[in-house]
C-alpha cells in the first residue's frame, strides 16, 4: 500500500470536510425535485406521498449503503476507484468487459450535461417563491434561462485556472447544506411525527402494486440515488474511511428532509401541489432567500464534482486506450486536478444545449435517470466478476447479492425505458461518446493485429555494423524509438524497416522505450535490459493508468541515473553535447500509420480504421501525447497494408 492510500484512509475533521465536499454534491442536491418529480400535479393521498418516501428510503439503503458504501468501495484499486478502476481489476477474467466499461462510461459521462443544468435551475427557480418574484422567476422565464445559462457558462470558463482556492469552501458549504437539510427536516416532523410510517416498506409496495400506474413512478425515485456513482468514482480523492463516516450523517440528512417534505405536503390544504415546491416551500419565510443562496452553492459545487469526474474519467480511458489522445493540462499543483479543454467544451456545449431545450427542471426531471441506470447496471456486471474472482465469495453469496442488484435496477431501467421520449435528442450525444470509445479500443486492437514483431538479437550484427559505419552520416548519438513490444527481447519489424531504410540512421546508442501501463493507479518504475553492450538498450517504463506520460523526462532522468551510478559504461562515452550545446543529441522517432490505398480489409474493420485514424488527425498527436518535446523528435508515416490474396497471379494477355 503506497503512501498515497494511508493518508487518504486517515480520519480527520479536514479529511471528513473534503469527503463531503466533493463527494455528495449530486445525491446531496436531489431533494429539490424528487418528491416534486413523484407527486408532480397527482392528487395528493397517503399512499402517493408515503409511498414515495418509503421508495426513497429503500432504494437508498439497497443502492446507495448496500451496493455501494458497503460492497463497490471494497473494489479498491490501490485507492482508486470508478468504472476503469474497476475494469482494470477484473479485465483478464473475461474478454467482453470492455463493451460493459464503454457503456458504463458513456452513460456515467453523458449524466455530465445534464446534472449541472438540472441541479442549478432547481435552485434558482426557488427565487420565483420569494413574494414579487413569482413571475420574474417563473420555470421556463427566460430570465430564469439566462442566470441558469450564466452560472454554467463561468463554472466551465473557470475550469482551466483550477479550483484549489474554492475547493477549500466546498467542504463548509456542503456541511451548511446538510445541515440546513436536517434542521428543516426535522421541523416539519416534529410537528407531524406520525409521518415517520413512511419508512414502512409496506407503503411503497402499495404504490407500485395498487397506485394507477405507480410503477412507473419509480424513474422519479430513481433521482433520490442518481449521485451515489460519484462514491465510487471519488473514492481517490478520500479514502474508503473518509467516504463510510460522512454517509452517515448524509443518509441521515437526506432521509430527514425527504420525510419533512412528506409531512408538508400532507398538511398542504390543496389536493394538488399546483407546480409548488416542497422543498422551498416548507422554509421559514425569513430564511428563504439564504435558503436559495445555499441550494444554488451547493448545485454549483455538484457541477464542479460532476466536471472533475469527466476529466478523470476521460484521463484514465486515454491510459486504457479507450479514448484518442486529447490535451490534458495541469492548472494546479494539486495531485490529480487536471484540465482537457476538449471535454470541457463538449460538456459546456452539451449543458446550454439542454437547458435551452428543456428550459425547466420538471422537464429534466422526466428526461434525467435513464443514463445513470444504465451506468450502476454496468457496474454491477463488474462487481460480479470482482466479488468471484477478486474476492473468492461463494458463488451461491454473489448470485443472490447481484441477483437481488439485478432485479432492483432491471426495475428501474424499466421505469426510466419510458423517459426516452422526452430525451430523443439526448441519444445522439450518448451515441457520439460511444462510438469514439468503441472504436478507439477496437480499431486499435485490429490495428496491432497487424503489428509484427521480430527477434532483436538477429538485428543486432547490422546495428553494431551501422553504428561503426563511418561512411553513414551520424543521425543522433542517442536514438530512440517508442516500441508497444512486452518481451524483452523482441521488437516491432517496422522500427527495423526505419533504422535500415534508404537512409540508414546511424547511432552510437540504440534505445528502444516501452512504456508498460500497469493495474495499479500511480505506479512509477522502470527497468533496464542491456541486449548489446553500450549499444542496443531496451528501457521497461512502468506508469500506472492515472498518470500523464512524459516520456521524454523520465527517458532523461533514467540516462543521468545510469551516467551517476557508471552503470553500462555510459559515462566513460560521448553524449554528444559540444562546447556550443552542452545538452545531450537525443533523437526520438515516433513512427505514425496511415492506410494503404491496397488494403483488402473486411468492411466493418475498414469502417473501424478509417474512423480510427480520423479520430486520431484529430487529437493529439503521439509525440505530444507521450510528452515529448517535437524539436527532439522525427516523425516517419508508414503504410498500414492487409492484402487477404497476396497470392495472387496476373495473366499476361498482350505483347510489347
Amino acid at each position: 500500500m503506497n503512501s498515497n492510500h494511508k493518508s487518504l484512509n486517515r480520519v480527520t475533521i479536514a479529511s471528513l470536510l473534503v469527503a463531503l465536499g466533493i463527494i455528495y454534491g449530486d445525491i446531496g442536491t436531489s431533494p429539490l425535485y424528487v418528491l416534486k418529480a413523484i407527486v408532480g400535479e397527482r392528487q395528493i393521498d397517503e399512499t402517493l406521498v408515503y409511498g414515495g418516501v418509503s421508495l426513497v428510503f429503500w432504494t437508498l439503503f439497497f443502492q446507495t449503503t448496500i451496493k455501494y458504501i458497503w460492497l463497490t468501495l471494497k473494489a479498491d484499486n490501490h485507492g482508486e476507484g470508478g468504472v476503469f478502476s474497476l475494469f482494470a481489476l477484473v479485465k483478464r477474467y473475461n474478454k467482453k468487459l470492455a463493451i460493459i466499461t464503454i457503456l458504463g462510461a458513456t452513460t456515467l459521462l453523458a449524466d455530465g450535461i445534464i446534472t449541472p443544468p438540472i441541479s442549478i435551475a432547481s435552485a434558482i427557480e426557488g427565487l420565483g417563491t420569494v413574494n414579487g418574484l413569482e413571475h420574474v422567476f417563473a420555470p421556463g422565464s427566460t430570465i430564469t434561462i439566462a442566470i441558469v445559462i450564466g452560472i454554467i457558462s463561468s463554472l466551465f470558463f473557470f475550469q482551466r485556472f483550477g479550483t484549489q482556492k474554492i475547493g477549500k469552501a466546498f467542504g463548509p458549504v456542503m456541511t451548511i447544506w446538510f445541515t440546513m437539510l436536517l434542521v428543516v427536516g426535522l421541523k416539519e416532523l416534529i410537528h407531524s411525527p406520525g409521518v415517520l410510517k413512511s419508512l414502512n416498506p409496506y407503503y411503497g409496495y402499495q404504490l407500485l402494486v395498487n397506485y394507477p400506474k405507480g410503477f412507473w413512478l419509480l424513474g422519479a425515485v430513481f433521482l433520490a440515488t442518481t449521485g451515489a456513482e460519484a462514491l465510487y468514482s471519488d473514492l481517490g480523492h478520500c479514502g474508503i474511511r473518509n467516504i463510510r463516516i460522512t454517509w452517515i450523517f448524509v443518509k441521515i440528512s437526506l432521509v430527514i428532509n425527504y420525510i419533512g417534505q412528506a409531512a408538508w405536503i400532507m398538511n398542504l390544504k390543496s389536493s394538488t401541489l399546483n407546480g409548488l415546491n416542497p422543498f422551498f416551500e416548507m422554509m421559514p419565510h425569513w430564511f428563504l432567500v439564504p435558503s436559495i443562496i445555499i441550494a444554488t452553492a451547493a448545485a454549483i459545487i455538484a457541477s464542479q464534482a460532476l466536471i472533475s469526474g469527466s476529466f478523470t474519467l476521460v484521463s484514465e480511458a486515454m491510459n486504457l486506450n479507450f479514448w484518442p489522445r486529447v490535451t490534458v493540462r495541469q492548472p494546479s499543483d494539486i495531485k490529480g486536478q487536471i484540465y482537457i479543454p476538449s471535454v470541457n467544451t463538449i460538456l459546456w456545449f452539451g449543458c446550454v444545449l439542454m437547458i435551452l431545450y428543456f428550459k425547466t427542471s420538471s422537464s429534466m426531471e422526466a428526461a434525467y435517470g435513464f443514463s445513470i441506470t444504465i451506468a450502476m447496471m454496468m457496474t454491477t456486471v463488474l462487481l460480479n466478476f470482482y466479488l468471484k474472482f477478486r474476492l473468492k465469495w461463494n458463488q451461491v453469496y454473489v448470485t443472490l447479492v447481484i441477483g437481488l442488484l439485478t432485479i432492483i435496477e432491471t426495475s428501474f431501467f424499466i421505469a426510466n425505458v419510458a423517459k426516452i421520449k422526452e430525451r430523443w435528442m439526448f441519444l445522439f450525444f450518448e451515441l457520439f461518446i460511444f462510438m469514439i470509445m468503441y472504436v478507439w479500443y477496437y480499431a486499435r486492437k485490429i490495428n496491432n493485429r497487424f503489428t509484427k514483431f521480430v527477434d532483436l538479437g538477429k538485428y543486432t550484427p547490422q546495428l553494431i555494423e551501422l553504428s561503426n559505419d563511418d561512411s553513414i552520416p551520424k543521425f543522433s548519438t542517442h536514438l530512440i524509438y517508442l516500441t508497444k513490444a512486452n518481451s524483452r527481447t523482441q521488437i516491432e519489424e517496422k522500427l527495423m524497416k526505419s533504422i535500415f531504410s534508404k537512409k540508414p540512421k546511424r547511432a552510437d546508442v540504440y534505445w528502444f522505450v516501452h512504456i508498460n501501463r500497469t493495474e495499479e493507479p500511480f505506479t512509477m518504475s522502470y527497468d533496464i535490459s542491456e541486449l548489446v553492450d553500450d549499444k542496443v538498450i531496451k528501457v521497461n517504463i512502468n506508469i500506472g493508468f492515472r498518470i500523464q506520460p512524459k516520456t521524454e523526462m523520465y527517458f532523461k532522468k533514467i540516462v543521468q541515473e545510469l551516467v551517476a551510478n557508471k552503470e553500462l559504461n555510459l559515462h566513460i562515452r560521448p553524449d554528444g553535447s559540444t562546447k556550443y550545446n552542452n545538452e545531450p543529441d537525443f533523437k526520438f522517432v515516433v513512427i505514425e500509420k496511415f492506410i494503404s490505398v491496397e488494403n483488402e480489409f473486411a468492411l466493418k474493420d475498414s469502417l473501424l480504421l478509417q474512423a480510427y485514424f480520423k479520430l486520431k488527425s484529430l487529437g493529439q498527436r503521439d509525440e505530444k501525447a507521450f510528452g515529448l518535446d517535437k524539436s527532439d523528435v522525427v516523425i516517419e508515416e508508414i503504410p498500414l497494408v492487409y492484402q487477404s490474396s497476396q497470392n495472387a497471379t496476373l495473366s499476361r494477355v498482350g505483347a510489347l
